[in-house]
């Protein structure tokens, strides 16, 4: 008991001192477990320098390889253009006054696509433009154009080899406008007057022929009608009588006598009384007198050729011609209107486009580089999507054709490195053709392919040896790795085909890419 007592006050005595030595014991373990989580610069750079080399290596893979040419393109009608008319011949006011298209509509071969002063424009085949208004005597390309597009219609326009406008034309572009609804054109009234006038020339020239022929015909050579009739009758007893003596002598001598040399000279002596019969008659007619009324006969069948011919040009003026105002040309029909930029009412101004056309086809056209435009083929197909799952089109190319850059300073349109790709899809539904047009989608086109799948490794992978040969680096055990010849084949998409090695290679090797 005694010894109990002094222990107790030894520890309440010295409280604080034991008090202090708790607190140093707990932070001295704590430092020594934080500092085994904290480390110094030196040895932060030393964690984190970067662990010692090694191979990459990949798989040998078993795949297709396709390489395809991927475009942008734009949905649309083919051939886009505008359509205007020359206004000059038109006679009056060009106003709008109907047949105004609609857009969307089609517009066929013989069809009206606007209606200018009551008179119709209407669509032909053809590459020319309407340049001039064709009428009967013209000739050139543009005539031939139109009979053959006349005749592509199933209207007759004549000779389709000739270039000239006849009558057969004429009668061509009479039914063209009964096939479009319209009367044929009406000649002008100055045409039409000076066809009165022509008509009325010829018959005033043919009346002074006849008044200039009976004059020749009662007062020729100031004889009376008993002296022109006693001069015929001298003729022809002159002619009676050597018609005998050409008889007697191509009988031969007879029982009165005589012989074949009398017989010949009384043939001759008939024949020149004949002849001095006929000059004296002919003398007569030709007198002094005679001569003005016979040049007056000569000038009046002059004047009625004359009348005639001004009669035939003034026909052939108001015969039906074909205005250039009422005929436009399209290179291919049918076209579908895209946009109208008149109105009824309206007045066309010159040549600037009523309205805009494009082919009934629906066709997708991109542009490529010329590197890429090497690879491509008309008769090549691509495939695009059509947008919110509506399946996938195919498309087979119908045109590559180079793209023009703008107009240098001189006016000429310069070849840009670029080419546009036309391709025209196939099986397009009319709801397809509905989301479809105005879009600019992808478009990837096949041009090779190994069709199924072939060894095939990284392009990485490959080397070149010292004889320009090609070698992949195959990894083997503990690190090691070999080089081994192969042949390559198609490359795409960062992939080359293995044709064959220098020993075999399959899908469980690895070869390496990177070091």
């Amino acid at each position: 008991m005694t010894g109990a007592k002094p222990l107790s006050r030894f520890f309440s005595g010295n409280r604080v001192i034991w008090l202090l030595a708790i607190v140093a014991v707990v932070f001295l373990t704590a430092g020594i477990v934080i500092a085994r989580f904290i480390q110094s610069p030196a040895d932060a750079a030393a964690q984190a320098a970067p662990p010692e080399a090694g191979l990459i290596t990949v798989p040998v893979e078993n795949r297709v390889i396709a390489n395809d040419v991927t475009l942008r393109a734009d949905v649309l009608y083919d051939e886009s253009v505008s359509v205007s008319i020359d206004t000059t011949d038109i006679s009056g006011t060009p106003v709008v006054t109907g047949q105004v298209p609609e857009v969307g509509t089609t517009v066929d071969a013989a069809s009206v696509v606007l209606e200018v002063a009551g008179r119709p424009v209407i669509a032909l085949p053809g590459e020319l433009p309407a340049y001039r208004t064709l009428r009967v005597g013209v000739s050139g390309p543009d005539v031939l154009q139109l009979k053959q597009a006349l005749a592509a219609l199933g209207i007759n326009p004549g000779n389709v080899e000739s270039d000239v406008y006849d009558a057969a034309t004429v009668a061509a572009v009479d039914q063209l406008y009964v096939t479009a609804g319209y009367p044929s054109p009406a000649p002008s009234p100055e045409d039409t007057s000076t066809l009165t006038a022509a008509r009325d020339g010829l018959r005033s020239a043919k009346d002074m022929l006849t008044e200039a022929e009976s004059a020749l015909t009662e007062g020729a050579g100031g004889q009376t009608r008993s002296e022109r009739m006693t001069m015929q009758s001298a003729v022809n007893e002159a002619q009676r009588t050597l018609e005998a003596a050409v008889r007697a002598r191509d009988a031969g001598p007879g029982e009165e006598g005589g012989d074949v040399f009398e017989l010949q000279n009384a043939v001759i002596t008939a024949q020149d009384a004949f002849d001095i019969a006929v000059a004296a008659r002919d003398e007569a007619a030709t007198s002094t007198s005679s001569t003005s009324l016979v040049t007056a006969r000569d000038n009046a069948r002059a004047a009625v050729d004359q009348a005639q011919a001004d009669l035939d040009e003034a026909l052939a003026s108001t015969m039906t011609s074909l205005p250039a105002a009422e005929v436009v040309y399209f290179s291919e029909l049918p076209r579908r209107v895209d946009q109208v930029q008149t109105s009824r009412g309206t007045t066309l101004s010159g040549s600037t486009p009523f309205m805009s056309v494009s082919g009934a086809t629906v066709v997708v056209e991109g542009s490529v580089a010329a590197s890429d435009a090497d690879l491509l083929e008309v008769g090549m197909e691509g495939t695009f999507p059509v947008p919110d799952g509506g399946g996938t089109i195919t498309g087979t190319i119908s045109e590559i054709a180079a793209a023009t850059a703008a107009e240098d300073g001189e006016g000429e349109e310069k070849t840009s490195s670029r080419f546009t790709v036309t391709f025209v899809p196939e099986g397009l539904t009319d709801e397809q053709t509905t989301v479809l047009l105005g879009q600019n989608i992808k478009i990837t086109v096949p041009v090779s392919s190994t069709g199924e799948e072939v060894l095939a490794v990284p392009a990485a992978a490959l080397s070149a040896g010292s004889g320009g040969e090609s070698r992949v680096e195959r990894a083997g055990t503990g690190g090691t790795t070999e080089l081994l010849t192969v042949e390559t084949g198609l490359a795409a998409d960062g992939f080359v085909q293995i044709v064959s090695s220098e020993q075999p290679l399959t899908t469980s090797d690895q070869v390496v890419v990177g070091k």
